[in-house]
């Protein structure tokens, strides 16, 4: 493989690694949110806040959707193996090639339609539908980054792919998902 792709695998696998692991602390954020709104709900005297289940939930979608080209790295998404399992490593690359074009169509278009709703919340200041009524651009905006990395991801497990199939092997050397 040429040089170019080399340096782009590593770049994306490193990136994909410090950015899933940093992202792996947002669970520790939602927890304490879904806490203090146990409390705030169950403590007389306090009132409930109003905040918490919507703040949980951007925490969990930036979660998700940032830690995509984590877990596309480390092949830890659903997989259905009814097959795969039992296929020769080539099988499986060539699979992996076909589905992984598949992803990166599917991908595209989410970013496209992200990029079009990220655009129209930032031109008028869409905000959430619920009493809090937070702006819903901050979220909107994770979300394109996330699809972006995981895009990014995507056509580095490509190359891998392809590297593979010609008996190469690139990217960092895998280790635990842990």
């Amino acid at each position: 493989m040429p040089h170019a792709i080399r340096l782009y695998v590593r770049t994306m696998d490193r990136a994909s690694r410090a950015i899933g692991r940093a992202t792996m602390l947002l669970i520790f954020a939602m927890m304490a949110v879904l806490f203090w709104s146990a409390i705030s709900k169950n403590t007389p005297g306090l009132l409930p806040s109003l905040w918490t289940l919507e703040v949980a939930q951007f925490l969990m979608v930036t979660y998700f959707l940032i830690g995509g080209s984590y877990a596309l790295m480390h092949e830890s998404h659903v997989r259905m193996d009814l097959l795969y399992g039992m296929w020769s490593r080539r099988t499986k690359t060539w699979v992996d090639v076909v589905t992984i074009l598949f992803l990166i169509f599917y991908l595209g278009v989410l970013l496209y339609g992200g990029l079009s709703s990220t655009a129209y919340a930032l031109e008028y200041g869409e905000r959430s539908y619920s009493a809090w009524r937070p702006y819903m651009a901050p979220i909107k905006i994770i979300m394109c980054l996330g699809i972006g990395l995981t895009l990014l991801q995507a056509f580095a497990e490509l190359f891998k792919d392809i590297a593979r199939l010609r008996g190469e092997e690139i990217g960092l050397p895998t280790e635990s998902a842990s």
